[in-house]
């Protein structure tokens, strides 16, 4: 029997507003598991930018972990992003929510001028360099906009979003629930999820098709 595949999966913290999306994160840990591969997952151990109250949407003051907060999803099972070695995974994994762009980026605050958590950057260089697939949800392809450039990408029909994406370089393909763009060249595979209004189950096959696209990638 051949050894299972192995994902790294970086989570942004919990909580569609200020962290890691839970639906996203947990379909595609399942859809990880369904295609017959393994996970480790991964936070980086910093503050979060913001903290949302995700009843009335609003900024609260306190301050609140990434790593800590990510925990809450994985039943404790993470480790700090800092530790990452692309020689031990065969592909790495990004699931959406805003904690992408407020925590492992600045793009919620700093649009196409944004700057990229060196953890989370050197985790996707390394990555790359390594000829190893990656898969990005929702609102995570704007990481690989920055980071690559000339990438050919999607996050749906968001048309400001899209922009941003161009203008940082890469090539935006409108798509709609389920589907995955890939990246032949980079090895990169995205699709929107959140980033259109959907239901639970869009969401978790959305997960499911770009979990198999990578898998693919893999071999």
């Amino acid at each position: 029997m051949s050894e299972k595949k192995k994902f790294a999966v970086v989570l942004s913290g919990c909580g569609v507003y200020d962290g890691a999306e839970i639906t996203e994160t947990v379909t595609t840990l399942l859809a990880i598991e369904k295609a017959g591969a393994e996970y480790e997952v991964f936070a980086p151990d910093m503050e979060q930018r913001q903290v949302i109250n995700h009843i009335n949407g609003e900024e609260m003051q306190e301050a609140r972990n990434v790593l800590v907060e990510a925990a809450r999803i994985v039943r404790g099972d993470i480790k700090p992003l800092s530790g990452f070695n692309a020689e031990n995974y065969d592909a790495l994994m990004f699931p959406g929510g805003f904690g992408a762009a407020k925590n492992l980026s600045s793009f919620a605050f700093d649009g196409p001028e944004c700057s990229i958590h060196p953890e989370v950057e050197k985790a996707v260089r390394e990555t790359h360099k390594a000829d190893k697939p990656i898969g990005a949800l929702c609102i995570t392809p704007v990481i690989m906009a920055k980071i690559f450039g000339e990438a050919k990408l999607t996050i749906g029909s968001d048309q400001s979003v899209a922009d941003a994406l161009q203008a940082m370089g890469a090539s935006h393909v409108n798509t709609t629930h389920g589907e995955v763009v890939t990246d032949k060249n980079l090895k990169i595979a995205t699709t929107p999820c959140y980033m259109l209004d959907a239901k639970i189950t869009q969401i978790a096959e959305g997960a499911e098709n770009i979990v198999n696209a990578v898998m693919k990638m893999t071999s």
